[in-house]
């Protein structure tokens, strides 16, 4: 049995990657779900009437959009794809590293696609800049969120008593401790 201190656990490398590979799909189905439902009404707004009134600027806007949607969907969904195609191959930790950078890059193309969408409704909304400014705020309000909170609880988590984990920590920020997916 491989032992990591202060983790907290007694599990093999293989039981350790069976529990991060169920975390990561729990996670993943959240995110998917969104994605793919934030991703059909883009793809709908083309044929809506008003499309052919958008102007230059917005209708490039709606193209970065989608594009960027579409990679978002990819970048989630392909973690599924990777343990599929790598099932019973005995690679189970390895396809959980894999899979957990495929969802940090979706989570960031993710960012961008919420982003980029909200300056695209809030331009055809507003017409005007206060548009830039709210997405603006609202970009903030997301990498605060999505990144700055889980890296400070990380940064609290080190800092502890003997520099390991504090009581009650979460999974995450052992997951980001040692490069993977789950705790």
């Amino acid at each position: 049995m491989e032992a990591r201190p202060d983790d907290g656990r007694r599990e093999t490398e293989e039981e350790r990657a069976d529990r991060q590979w169920s975390e990561l799909l729990q996670e993943l189905r959240v995110a998917q779900t969104g994605v793919q439902i934030l991703f059909g009404f883009l793809l709908a707004v083309v044929f809506q009437q008003r499309f052919a009134e958008l102007g230059e600027t917005d209708r490039d806007i709606y193209v970065v959009t989608v594009l960027l949607g579409s990679a978002t969907a990819a970048a989630l969904i392909g973690p599924v794809s990777y343990h599929r195609l790598l099932t019973g191959r005995r690679m189970k930790p390895e396809t959980v590293i894999w899979a957990s950078r495929l969802t940090i890059l979706g989570l960031v193309l993710l960012f961008c696609t919420m982003c980029s969408t909200l300056l695209l409704i809030l331009r055809v909304a507003l017409h005007n800049q206060l548009a830039l400014w709210l997405v603006g705020g609202m970009a903030l309000w997301f990498v605060i969120c999505w990144f700055v909170f889980p890296l400070w609880a990380l940064a609290r988590g080190r800092s502890g008593p003997g520099g390991g984990k504090r009581s009650g920590e979460g999974a995450a920020s052992g997951a980001a401790r040692r490069g993977g997916a789950g705790g």
